[in-house]
């Protein structure tokens, strides 16, 4: 019963971000199709069109069609609109007065209730981070290239084990406030900082491993950083579980 609670609770907003993030991907399939040889002309002289270092290492990046779903889907589109369903799910604002009252009167603990929320929203939010990413495997016969399954699963750990700390993080405040915005408008605030922070100082952080840089540039894992995201993940939905179990419905 629980897990159909949980399940109820959530599924508007896990339905939605599947569909949307399914789009997405498709997109980014057929986008290359249109703009391959745009990329192929300015990779023979990035320089006279651009004097932006950024812009220049994208160019050569997507002069392959791995290059161009790492750089279009893996690195941008999953990784931040992935982040902001991450925060979207964990955001349920768990001490809610009729959420407690609705906890108290089910047949199992207050940690086996947060447990279950928890471990709904960590399932819903690894099937958004790998389903779309099949899609573009289906798809990318349809203009002639190919994107390995293999990758689909790589990538799709990385962004599930880095995007899951903003998953905690949202879950962990949904249980301070007793409302679904500030948890959800503090956990992408913080993202955002992250975000730009990692771009302004170009470090290692939580955006380069979820998109599987190095998986990308060596076909090594970030096994540093996936470790460290697990273990902040695991503190923060402790947490929260803390919480509940202390409140005082």
């Amino acid at each position: 019963m629980i897990w159909y609670k949980s399940w109820l609770d959530t599924r508007w907003r896990f339905l939605i971000g599947l569909a949307i993030l399914l789009v997405m991907a498709v997109g980014v399939v057929f986008d290359y199709s249109l703009s391959a040889q745009l990329i192929a002309t300015a990779g023979r002289n990035p320089d006279a069109v651009t004097s932006s270092p950024l812009l220049r290492e994208a160019i050569r990046i997507e002069q392959t069609y791995r290059g161009w779903v790492w750089y279009q889907w893996y690195r941008q589109n999953l990784a931040q609109t992935g982040t902001l369903f991450a925060i979207v799910l964990g955001s349920r604002g768990l001490s809610v007065p009729r959420e407690g009252l609705f906890t108290m009167s089910l047949p199992v603990s207050r940690m086996q209730w947060t447990r279950t929320r928890a471990a709904t929203g960590l399932g819903e939010f690894l099937v958004l981070a790998t389903v779309p990413s099949l899609a573009i495997s289906f798809f990318s016969p349809m203009i002639g290239q190919h994107a390995a399954i293999t990758d689909v699963f790589a990538y799709g750990l990385c962004t599930f084990v880095a995007a899951a700390v903003f998953y905690s993080l949202a879950f962990l405040l949904s249980t301070v406030f007793p409302d679904a915005w500030r948890p959800l408008l503090l956990a992408v605030a913080i993202a955002c900082v992250l975000g730009i922070l990692e771009a302004r100082f170009d470090f290692s952080g939580l955006f380069r491993v979820m998109s599987g840089h190095t998986y990308f540039e060596s076909g090594s894992f970030p096994w540093i950083g996936l470790t460290s995201s697990a273990a902040v993940s695991v503190a923060l939905l402790y947490g929260a579980a803390a919480n509940i179990a202390r409140k005082d419905f």
